[in-house]
């Protein structure tokens, strides 16, 4: 299962883009690129014996420099929201931009986020690890930090997302990938009928802003409750404050028994293509997108994407824990890596 590297253009900076196609022996199929480290397309057999592409991309390479909504992309150093753009380590001051109303999101789209950047590949059998290194300083996190994430592919149908990060100082690190699923195929529209379960029976509530308030609050008894199987959209347009606030789902969930160790934390199905996708992670958050705010009016192949659309599923620790007391702290350094595997499994 040999990696096949395809030259697809440059970067704004001249860089060499390359898209590097993983091919199990069951015919799934997946393209990161190196752009972001961006997964472009998951190919996955349906339960017709046809396969269906279920990751929305843009419609090329162009449509990557800036992608809107961060389509497929390694985000980082610091994934979802910052209060104020503020936090503080080991006493000192950091400030980020303000990206996201008065908050910072996803710490950069212009250049310096990780989803920005062109990484360095090095290639297997089946798989490709991706390389930056980041320089003391850039966009105030602190740390001359070594960062690489590493995609493999098994004939089990399983896409693997690996990542590591070293710095030589204490600094912020909450790396995710924005991958936008939807089991019916990238260009089939509303995910409703999607039947999801999540392994978490609490999650974190916000404020305008979508600022958690700190509170870790049971899921029973509200329409954040997925600790039984049910379609997406059973109950997202209800008329709660949390549902309102973000226009659907756009929290983090509270993973049971989290402790570092790889465990289940979501099943997704969807009824007419038979797909059902199997989240793993070792953190013990997931944010729970439900496409929203989605709208990418060119699409890949010539679709476009709008409002619930896709859903994601973004692996972290809980959005602004570098400021809420009780949260556990995403800060690593030289005694301690940040190391961290996300699993989607498709049968």
């Amino acid at each position: 299962m040999a990696v096949k590297r395809e030259h697809i253009g440059e970067a704004r900076n001249g860089e060499p883009v390359y898209a590097y196609h993983l091919t199990n022996r069951k015919g799934m199929r997946v393209v990161v690129l190196g752009l972001g480290a961006t997964l472009r397309d998951i190919v996955v057999p349906a339960a017709d014996g046809s396969f269906v592409d279920v990751c929305l991309g843009q419609a090329d390479l162009a449509g990557y420099y800036r992608n809107p909504g961060n389509l497929g992309a390694v985000i980082g150093p610091v994934a979802n929201r910052t209060a104020g753009g503020v936090y503080t380590i080991d006493g000192t001051e950091h400030h980020l931009p303000i990206n996201d109303n008065e908050n910072n999101l996803h710490s950069d789209d212009e250049v310096f986020g990780f989803q920005r950047k062109v990484w360095q590949a090095q290639e297997g059998d089946s798989e490709v690890t991706f390389t930056i290194e980041v320089p003391d300083g850039e966009l105030d996190f602190p740390g001359n930090r070594t960062v690489s994430v590493t995609y493999s592919l098994s004939d089990d149908n399983e896409l693997k997302l690996h990542y590591h990060a070293t710095s030589d100082v204490n600094t912020a690190m909450n790396l995710t990938n924005h991958v936008y699923f939807n089991l019916r195929g990238h260009d089939a529209g509303n995910i409703g009928d999607h039947i999801m379960q999540l392994f978490a029976s609490h999650y974190l509530p916000v404020v305008a802003g979508a600022i958690p308030t700190g509170e870790i609050a049971p899921v029973a008894g509200t329409p954040f409750d997925f600790t039984q199987p049910k379609e997406i959209g059973k109950e997202i347009d209800e008329n709660v404050e949390q549902i309102k606030l973000v226009k659907g789902y756009d929290h983090n969930f509270c993973v049971d028994n989290a402790d570092h160790t790889l465990r289940e934390i979501a099943v997704t199905s969807c009824p007419k293509t038979g797909i059902t996708m199997h989240t793993l992670s070792d953190l013990p958050g997931v944010q729970f997108y439900s496409g929203n705010a989605l709208k990418v009016p060119k699409g890949k192949n010539g679709a476009s994407y709008g409002m619930r659309d896709a859903f994601c599923l973004e692996t972290q620790y809980f959005p602004n824990s570098l400021n809420q007391e009780g949260f556990e702290k995403p800060v690593f350094g030289p005694d301690r890596e940040f190391d961290s595997t996300t699993v989607y499994r498709f049968g």
